[in-house]
């Protein structure tokens, strides 16, 4: 696969926007970032680029933010260079402990995930990702079934199977996704999990105790009644991927239409996550 890298340079304005600009350029197709001095770089298949939707993005930034950017072409075997560049290993509350396979291991943490990443999202960095785990570490997954929808790499997925989770769907429309659960579900030892292809109709005639599904607001709010329909009485659903404000009351408004009762949410930065159970 031939990829783009887009160097987005950023004058003025505050680090919560650039996170959230990075955060908009992800749900265009972007899907790993390198920090740099002045900014950062994005990496996304040269074939979903679309030059005109980035500057509609970087035009409608706000006031005293400035981004500009260049596009350069980069070959395929450079792309793990740039992964393992910028990937750092993240400790998630003081008990989780993500890493990749070429970083020591840390056995005082009660849980340790091991990711290679690659070309997927999900290595515990984003704040998405991060609500999401806090919010699994409090939770009991012992004996549940469960699934992790937009998987990416299947940190989520992993952390349920450690976490005791007895049955488990990772599911993404992204076949680069697929295999990296692939690759990391053996990398961990969890062979629980089930890595699936495709989006909601996956899940049709399904039952799960737990959901999770850190993706966007607007996939959410499209895929809120197949959530709702495949939860078991009293199931849980996880939800991340949106900030904090509007976002969070319109998905609170839709999942009561489908019978799915707002718990809680976690904030971090901007970002939020949310818990709603089965009414």
């Amino acid at each position: 696969m031939k990829y783009t890298e887009v160097i987005f340079t950023c004058l003025g304005g505050e680090d919560w926007q650039q996170d959230l600009l990075i955060h908009d350029l992800a749900r265009m197709g972007f899907d790993t970032f390198e920090s740099l001095d002045r900014g950062f770089a994005g990496y996304i298949s040269s074939e979903q680029l679309n030059l005109q939707a980035v500057e509609s993005l970087l035009i409608h930034q706000p006031k005293g933010f400035e981004v500009t950017y260049e596009v350069r072409e980069i070959l395929p075997q450079n792309w793990n260079e740039v992964w393992e560049r910028n990937f750092e290993p993240v400790i998630v509350a003081d008990q989780c402990y993500v890493r990749a396979t070429f970083h020591a291991p840390k056995p005082e943490c009660p849980y340790e995930i091991v990711i290679d990443p690659k070309m997927a999202f999900g290595t515990g960095h984003h704040q998405t990702t991060s609500l999401m785990m806090r919010y699994m570490l409090e939770t009991a997954f012992e004996g549940k079934t469960v699934l992790d929808m937009g998987c990416g790499t299947g940190i989520l997925a992993i952390l349920a199977a450690k976490l005791g989770a007895a049955n488990i769907w990772a599911v993404d429309n992204d076949p680069v996704c697929v295999a990296s659960v692939e690759e990391n579900k053996l990398l961990n030892n969890t062979t629980s999990i089930v890595a699936k292809g495709g989006s909601a109709e996956q899940i049709a005639n399904q039952r799960f105790d737990i959901v999770l599904a850190n993706i966007n607001r607007n996939i959410l709010l499209d895929q809120l009644t197949s959530y709702a329909q495949c939860l078991c009485s009293g199931g849980m659903l996880f939800i991340s991927g949106f900030y904090i404000g509007e976002d969070l009351d319109a998905l609170k408004a839709a999942a009561t239409r489908y019978g799915l009762a707002y718990d809680s949410c976690k904030e971090l930065d901007g970002w939020a996550a949310a818990r709603f159970t089965v009414q």
